[in-house]
């Protein structure tokens, strides 16, 4: 199928429309908007408070939809009203490509190819970023974003900073996004990542025009400072509520009890020592005297280590609130190995707390730490060698 009129066919009976967001990029707009009208009529211009000739260049094609605003909010919030429109009118995906000139639309007949399989997906255009015409700070935030969004879903994607993307718009209705500027790409995959919409990608075209010639109106300091606040939150809400509900949620609604311990314990595709320091590491941390932020942290290692995670998390756990006073207890005790004569004798009773650890704070953490060692260090021997007796009675090989 080569023939423009039977993509714009496609594009109709997909419900497929194409966002192009736009903010004074005049010299390039009509280019971008002629060549996408070879493959589609369903065209949405955002005119997001330009002050050149944008708007005269949108009028004169009158055929396609468009939305202007007189204040500039940004990229965004550009193609969050795209969405609101798009949806209006009865689409069901919206492609979004820039209007600076640097995506082809000779790419669209591959997002339909794509839309076709996955239409539930969001579709990444992937451009091949080893080209010498790429900019150094785009290189540089190719990596940045890629590795931050791998912290934040655990999905590697090869280029989540492209804005030629198509977006599945019943699945994003129900999201309230925040963000209103160039980090709206990036909160946009994240959440859609933690709501179960697939993220996939299939490979672009790209073209850097010479540096002289280049429309670029992201602002280093400020933009790369937005972004670099919002993926903080973002991983903290990934650590401290998504990780932890994907985990518990795949144990209590996916998966039996006795599967998930043949799956974590006894599956072949770690080591027993893994498995073993996996337990012992997330005992040590849960033990630290960092109350509330063990669970970030074991997570944090788990994936940094490649450590087995569900291990991790149970032994983190070690600190719930029963096993708090017995841990305050354990760690004065400890402590005061070191401490010789200002040692400060506790007394195990249902009246310690957090709060008991300000009698002698420095006993309280040297021993805390001593009791996290020795904790990890029992608790991972004694699992190796029950590993390695189970091993061998089912016979199997690790």
């Amino acid at each position: 199928m080569t023939h423009p009129d039977s993509w714009k066919k496609k594009f109709e009976e997909l419900r497929v429309c194409v966002i192009i967001p736009t903010y004074n990029n005049a010299p390039k707009l009509a280019g971008v908007i002629s060549e996408t009208a070879l493959y589609t009529d369903q065209i949405i211009v955002v005119n997001d408070g330009s002050t050149d000739e944008t708007e005269a260049i949108i009028r004169s094609f009158p055929l396609i939809k468009h939305i202007s605003y007189a204040k500039n909010t940004g990229k965004g919030w550009a193609i969050r009203k795209g969405f609101e429109l798009a949806g209006n009118l009865g689409y069901e995906v919206a492609i979004t490509i820039d209007s600076d000139g640097q995506h082809s639309a000779k790419d669209l007949p591959a997002f339909i190819r794509k839309i076709e399989l996955e239409p539930a997906a969001i579709i990444i255009g992937a451009r091949n970023m080893n080209q010498d015409t790429v900019p150094k700070k785009s290189s540089f935030g190719h990596r940045f974003s890629n590795f931050w969004f791998r912290v934040e879903t655990g999905i590697r994607a090869p280029d989540t900073q492209s804005g030629f993307r198509s977006y599945p718009l019943a699945g994003l209705k129900e999201i309230r996004f925040f963000t209103r500027k160039y980090e709206f790409e990036i909160e946009v995959l994240v959440r859609a990542a933690w709501k179960k919409i697939k993220i996939d990608s299939i490979p672009i075209s790209v073209y850097y025009a010479p540096e002289e010639e280049r429309i670029s109106h992201f602002r280093p300091f400020l933009d790369f400072t937005r972004i670099s606040i919002l993926n903080t939150v973002l991983v903290f809400i990934s650590f401290l509520f998504i990780k932890p509900r994907d985990f518990f949620a795949g144990i209590f609604q996916k998966k039996k009890w006795k599967a998930f311990i043949r799956d974590f314990l006894f599956n072949s595709f770690q080591s027993d020592g893994i498995k073993a320091f996996s337990l012992a590491l997330g005992a040590f941390i849960g033990i630290l005297p960092i109350w509330g932020f063990q669970l970030v942290l074991a997570i944090f290692l788990a994936i940094l280590l490649k450590l087995n995670k569900p291990l991790v998390i149970i032994a983190a756990n070690i600190s719930i609130p029963p096993m708090i006073p017995l841990i305050v207890f354990l760690s004065y005790k400890m402590g005061a190995f070191w401490m010789h004569g200002n040692a400060v004798d506790l007394r195990l009773s249902g009246a310690i707390t957090r709060e008991t650890a300000k009698l002698n704070l420095q006993q309280y953490l040297v021993g805390s730490v001593t009791l996290a060692i020795v904790t990890g260090a029992v608790l991972g021997l004694f699992a190796y060698m029950l590993l390695k007796y189970f091993g061998r009675k089912t016979g199997s090989v690790t």
